[in-house]
């Protein structure tokens, strides 16, 4: 229940299951601090496991995975650090390779993509696609070329058919001002037949869940919608709201 309240937006209803459980296990702990994480709130994920701790509950491998997906979403990068190390060194839980790809989507976060990057080479697992195209994404986000393109490269080795990885390039490049490079990747990528599946979101209303696509135009009231984006839009553009 308090994981189903979280994952539906309602972070009051899952804290309040939380507290009248007549008995808390690391279970029931994890599932808390996962809520706090999965909301952004990192200071509260990690106060409440400072109480878990208080209380003696032991935590194990899946509470740093939302420990540190909460120091990621906050940019508590010292914090992290903290909990990666004591893993070992406090409870014997040799970290895995969720805990190492959580550790690298914090640092590329937070603007870190040469620890990022050192913290691939040296972790003692084979680096797969997520990993780096989490170092990827961070790459674009802080207009890292030169990186970007060795990401890349690792994943064109092992996905060469990964359509997100010819998106993720080829943003990079434009960011940079690098049109020909942008567009010979885009090229690539219309020559290989591949396309990007569309992002989708979707929200409920009066018991019908109504499902929306980037550049939708199928929606019965897609005009509404598109009139009330653009609002929006001139919205934020006076407010002084700069799009990347």
């Amino acid at each position: 229940l308090v994981n189903m309240y979280a994952k539906c937006g309602s972070l009051e209803d899952a804290q309040r299951t939380f507290d009248r459980m007549p008995e808390r296990d690391v279970v029931s702990w994890n599932a808390m601090v996962a809520a706090y994480a999965q909301h952004g709130q990192g200071q509260e994920a990690l106060q409440l496991f400072q109480q878990m701790q208080l209380e003696g509950v032991i935590p194990n491998e899946v509470t740093f995975i939302s420990i540190l997906s909460a120091c990621s979403h906050t940019g508590l990068v010292d914090d992290a650090h903290h909990f990666f190390v004591s893993m070992t060194q406090e409870y014997g839980i040799s970290p895995t390779m969720e805990h190492y790809h959580c550790m690298i989507n914090l640092l590329g976060r937070a603007g870190w993509l040469d620890e990022g990057e050192k913290l691939i080479v040296k972790m003692p697992y084979e680096p797969t696609v997520m990993t780096w195209m989490t170092l990827l994404g961070a790459c674009r986000i802080h207009f890292d070329v030169e990186r970007g393109k060795r990401a890349a490269e690792h994943v064109f080795g092992l996905d060469p058919h990964n359509a997100t990885l010819y998106v993720l390039l080829s943003n990079i490049y434009a960011a940079a001002g690098m049109w020909d490079d942008a567009g010979k990747v885009r090229k690539m990528m219309d020559c290989m037949g591949l396309k990007k599946q569309p992002g989708c979101s979707s929200i409920k209303i009066e018991n019908r869940v109504h499902d929306f696509f980037v550049g939708d135009e199928c929606h019965p009231q897609k005009e509404d919608i598109y009139a009330e984006l653009h609002r929006l839009s001139m919205q934020m553009e006076e407010a002084g709201y700069v799009p990347d």
